[in-house]
């Protein structure tokens, strides 16, 4: 059977397979990423080992335009692009429940744009409901309301992550974990290490010759403005509930100090993740989930962008019409937070401390 058929007849994890073991006798990128260290490690590859490394991989694509063996060579190699597709394989696999597996990855523009002006009408209209008296969001929409809608919108979400990690966990072979392979793990994280390809210079993700840092920093602005706009909301939570200092909060409160930052590094590094993928090359990474990536990092944009325009029409009229369509934003991030791109953050956290116990 001649080499281009029987490729086109392996499955996802098969092709990977395929292109690990090519790797692994060839040795060339070993000084890149976490992953060609981790495929050094064997010789022969599960279906597990094959999902480990397919998660430990950041999409840099450094060893793709490094490797003497993609087309035309007959080997055809194009590992980002086969980890790529397996990854993305086993987030649907792991899914909970499996009911709304790669929905929103097939039309993820027309879904988060009808769940933001449907959820926006739904809060709008519950306006109706807001209490007599009221300050600042509570004048609009009662603090009841609100804690009615996300408290179960938040806890959901986190529980289907946590059966699909732990579905993961079982698949790769994850041993007991100890405080040293987390605080390896989180570290690595923190810095977004394997985004720099194992090179001083960054990834060429955008361009065959050009080494840059661009998506590590872009990468680094979305975690930190999320991590920022949660504790925010943390913050607001504890002073609402145990010192009985309910919203609206002042300029220097702590919500504000993290939350305004935290907007803006959201916003700022979602649109340029958004200009980056249009840069890059398609056929290196999962083309056909492209447009549901895009998707996604334009609803952390706007989810960012939208809590900002809240805040600057704070004290108006406006805040009656902006409130809910941030509210809708919030929440159709949050219920599609499992089937988004967003779990490969979990997952790649998961994949870090399994490397280190490996390594």
């Amino acid at each position: 059977m001649p080499l281009d058929q029987a490729r086109t007849e392996l499955s996802t994890t098969e092709e990977a397979r395929r292109q690990i073991e090519i790797c692994n006798a060839c040795r060339y990128c070993e000084g890149y990423c976490s992953v060609f260290p981790a495929i050094t490690l064997q010789r022969s590859f599960s279906d597990g080992d094959i999902t480990q490394l397919a998660n430990l991989c950041h999409n840099c694509r450094g060893c793709y335009y490094a490797c003497q063996y993609t087309d035309p060579h007959e080997f055809q190699i194009n590992l980002p692009k086969a980890l790529a597709e397996a990854r993305t394989e086993s987030w649907e696999r792991f899914s909970w429940p499996g009911v709304f597996s790669g929905l929103f990855q097939k039309s993820g523009v027309a879904l988060a744009a009808a769940l933001i002006v449907g959820f926006a009408a739904l809060f709008w209209a519950g306006q109706a409901l807001r209490p007599e008296s009221g300050e600042g969001f509570y004048a609009f929409l009662s603090h009841s309301v609100m804690i009615g809608i996300f408290t179960p919108a938040f806890l959901l979400p986190l529980l289907a992550i946590a059966l699909g990690l732990r579905a993961y966990w079982r698949e790769v072979g994850g041993a007991p974990v100890r405080l040293a392979y987390l605080v390896r793990a989180f570290r690595e994280a923190a810095r977004l290490k394997d985004l720099s390809g194992g090179v001083a210079g960054g990834c060429n993700f955008e361009k065959e010759d050009r080494y840059t840092n661009v998506r590590r920093w872009h990468h680094q602005a979305v975690m930190y403005g999320f991590l920022l706009c949660f504790a925010s909301t943390g913050s607001a939570t504890i002073l609402h509930y145990v010192f009985d200092m309910p919203a609206p909060y002042g300029l220097f409160s702590l919500p504000k100090l993290l939350g305004i930052p935290g907007g803006v590094l959201l916003t700022l590094g979602g649109l340029g993740m958004a200009v980056l993928k249009t840069r890059g090359e398609k056929n290196l990474g999962a083309s056909a989930l492209w447009g549901g990536e895009m998707a996604f990092v334009l609803l952390l944009s706007f989810t960012g962008a939208s809590g900002l325009a809240l805040y600057a029409a704070t004290g108006t009229a406006l805040v009656g019409w902006v409130l809910p369509v941030h509210l809708g934003a919030v929440l159709a991030f949050f219920l599609t937070a499992p089937y988004t791109k967003m779990v490969h953050g979990f997952f790649r956290l998961a994949a870090l401390v399994r490397n280190a116990q490996q390594t």
